[in-house]
């Protein structure tokens, strides 16, 4: 089964079964409260009974009279209209035994004209008893502990009026009623089930019309269609989950780009190396240009340039995989950039820039010594290629809370601001001024990103004080 028709089944079976509980309880809890309504009636009506019975014994001074003709106490419970007899309400034409009202027969003809409100099953249902609790006349059968109505004479309880439980259900009038009850129940009952398997047909289908959409996109998203979207207007979390199915396709569509970005880039790249040895070896093989030291020393280069090209991707290819090897140790970073400037001052002095620094004593990081020279060469080499001359670098170390902050300026050109966020992707250059013809493949600075973020560092560009880039770096101080 699909999943909606299993949801629309299980919406059916659990409306069925409510519908079904509702019923049963309601048929219970109707019937115990229409007996109990019509028991408390019943005590209402026989308010001003207890008030006669209560003249009657107070002019008679006993119940001894009822004794010797009990059809009084129909009489007393309702007065009965003119030419009738309490015999008349039980079925007698003559009194019964004395003391005893026998038990109304069935009567299909129902009671004769001018029948008092109360028919002969209420009469059934009293009892008198006295003081004392001793039967007096009625139907002796009535429990003792049923309701009881007490009759007071002077302040004097003389007598009770018990009154029974009405019977249950039996008469072919009230199993008829009841029959047409249940039969009315059941018609709403089936109305209301239709209604109700019709509008979870309708909800089944609407809830999951988000579902079908999701699985039709997930098959084109496997079958390579990164552009796909689906609709995203509903506010629920399958609109969440539509929202979060668009958001991966526009992230493998934008990976899809970068990587056909970045293997046409590195192609780009290897191409150019080769072709310029290509080239001069073409022209010494034709005896074009002569095999001098000058002209070694050229293919020398251009062999560096591209072995330097295949170690940084090396190097990148590593950092994606994790597998670069660190080892973390508490190092002082201002002997790290020490150590830098040193190295790198006479090439600076050769482009005619000037290499300074500020560092910060004992600015001691968590981090592995050789992966941090790495990433201070990165950043200087990339000033001293970018900068032109006369110019000047500086980088500085210093503490900001409980974060080192190491920063590389240098002056002019500047890089565009809407560049910035770039400079970190890979083989990412600015056209303008800092272009191939300088050298570098664009990866040094996605190299440092990757050093930074194994040390749980960040990194960023903005412009520099000195009118150029400013690369900062913030690494955790060692606890």
């Amino acid at each position: 089964m699909r999943l909606w028709q299993r949801l629309f089944l299980a919406f059916a079976v659990l409306s069925g079964a409510a519908l079904l509980a509702f019923a049963v309880w309601q048929e219970h809890t109707f019937r115990a409260s229409f007996v109990g309504y019509l028991d408390e009636v019943s005590k209402q009506r026989l308010a001003p009974s207890v008030a006669r019975l209560a003249e009657a014994y107070a002019q008679h001074g006993d119940w001894n009279f009822l004794h010797d003709d009990p059809i009084q106490l129909i009489d007393l419970i309702e007065p009965l209209p003119r030419g009738f007899h309490g015999a008349h309400i039980i079925g007698f034409e003559h009194p019964p035994p004395p003391g005893q009202l026998p038990p109304p027969p069935d009567r299909p003809g129902g009671p004769p004209p001018g029948h008092p409100p109360h028919g002969p099953d209420f009469i059934a249902r009293l009892a008198l008893v006295d003081g004392n609790g001793a039967f007096v006349a009625g139907n002796p059968h009535v429990a003792n502990d049923a309701e009881e109505l007490p009759i007071t004479v002077n302040d004097r309880v003389v007598g009770k009026l018990r009154l029974g439980p009405i019977p249950q259900i039996s008469g072919a009038t009230d199993i008829a009623f009841a029959h047409a009850q249940t039969r009315s129940a059941a018609i709403a009952g089936v109305a209301i089930l239709i209604g109700a398997l019709l509008f979870s047909f309708v909800l089944a289908r609407w809830l999951l019309a988000p579902v079908r959409s999701l699985a039709s996109g997930t098959r084109a998203l496997a079958a390579g269609d990164f552009s796909r979207r689906i609709d995203t207007r509903r506010s629920d979390e399958l609109g969440a989950l539509s929202r979060d199915f668009n958001h991966l396709a526009a992230t493998l569509e934008q990976s899809r780009d970068a990587r056909r970005r970045w293997g046409a880039d590195i192609a780009h790249e290897l191409r150019t190396p080769l072709s310029i040895l290509r080239g001069e070896i073409q022209a010494m093989q034709d005896g074009v240009r002569e095999t001098t030291p000058q002209a070694l020393d050229s293919l020398q280069a251009e062999c560096t340039r591209l072995g330097g090209l295949i170690e940084d991707l090396y190097q990148l290819s590593m950092a994606d995989a994790g597998a670069l090897d660190y080892r973390f140790e508490s190092i002082d970073l201002g002997e790290l950039v020490a150590d830098a400037v040193d190295a790198h001052k006479d090439a600076c002095a050769a482009k005619g820039l000037e290499l300074d620094s500020d560092v910060q004593p004992h600015a001691i990081v968590d981090g592995d010594a050789r992966r941090l020279s790495q990433l201070l060469d990165n950043l200087l080499t990339n000033s001293q290629r970018y900068t032109d001359a006369p110019g000047r670098i500086r980088i500085g170390v210093h503490e900001n809370a409980n974060v080192i902050r190491l920063t590389v300026d240098d002056t002019a050109p500047a890089v565009p601001a809407s560049a910035l966020p770039h400079l970190f992707e890979r083989l990412f250059r600015v056209d303008s001024s800092r272009n191939r013809a300088v050298g570098g493949a664009g990866l040094g600075l996605s190299i440092a990103k990757a050093i930074v973020d194994a040390h749980r560092g960040s990194i960023a560009a903005e412009a520099s004080p000195l009118g150029g880039l400013r690369v900062a770096v913030e690494l955790p101080r060692a606890a």
